[in-house]
């Protein structure tokens, strides 16, 4: 039977993670590590999710996710998770992204940082592949929730400049053509209706001109 919960076929991720191919066997932490990466691809790969890729965390990032555009990042940290997540952060900055990371780095002093900075889910230690997917349904609902208010503050910030910009303009035209408040307001309004533009844009326009024309 569909699991009616399991993500649409289209949500594409992509694992952030070092290079182990060359690890030494007889190295118990490498191994470790080893290990805990296949757990981390099994738990994918059972909880329907499209694995597209596994990069490693380096200068060409930005460049590799802007190619395969990915709806979530996974991080598979070593010891150290600053450093990863520092390329991560770095390549994801103009196209935010869900990011999860796993880490065995028990240093929770930057976590507080790494939030911060975008990352949805901090999870240290403790990987079993049946957390895995409650872990990224659950970051990609908090990226979303942050997403709409980044957009909710985007807009007001928009709506506030607007209300100065035309309050700008709207004192221009009562000095320059003598209108009374209203009348200001109302010329504005009619040129916005014209034209099919926001009031903002409209009184944008003409202080440009008139800072043009002197």
């Amino acid at each position: 039977m569909t699991n009616p919960l399991a993500p649409p076929s289209s949500l594409r991720l992509v694992v952030i993670a070092p290079d182990l191919s060359a690890v030494d066997a007889d190295d118990e932490a490498a191994v470790a590590l080893i290990e805990r990466s296949r757990q981390l691809r099994i738990g994918l790969l059972e909880g329907g999710f499209n694995l597209i890729a596994t990069l490693p965390a380096d200068t060409f990032l930005a460049e590799r996710l802007a190619q395969l555009q990915p709806d979530m990042i996974i991080v598979d940290a070593e010891s150290d998770a600053r450093d990863s997540l520092e390329h991560v952060v770095m390549a994801t900055r103009d196209a935010r992204r869900p990011i999860v990371l796993f880490t065995n780095d028990d240093d929770t002093s930057h976590v507080k940082d790494a939030v911060a900075a975008g990352v949805s889910a901090y999870i240290v230690a403790g990987l079993e592949p049946t957390r895995i997917r409650p872990i990224l349904d659950v970051a990609m609902a908090r990226f979303e929730h942050e997403q709409g208010l980044r957009r909710e503050l985007a807009d007001a910030k928009g709506e506030l400049q607007d209300r100065k910009t035309i309050d700008r303009a709207k004192t221009m035209l009562m000095q320059r053509q003598g209108l009374s408040e209203p009348l200001a307001y109302d010329k504005l309004r009619k040129a916005a209706m014209d034209k099919g533009l926001r009031m903002g844009e409209v009184a944008q326009r003409l202080l440009d001109a008139a800072d043009l024309l002197g």
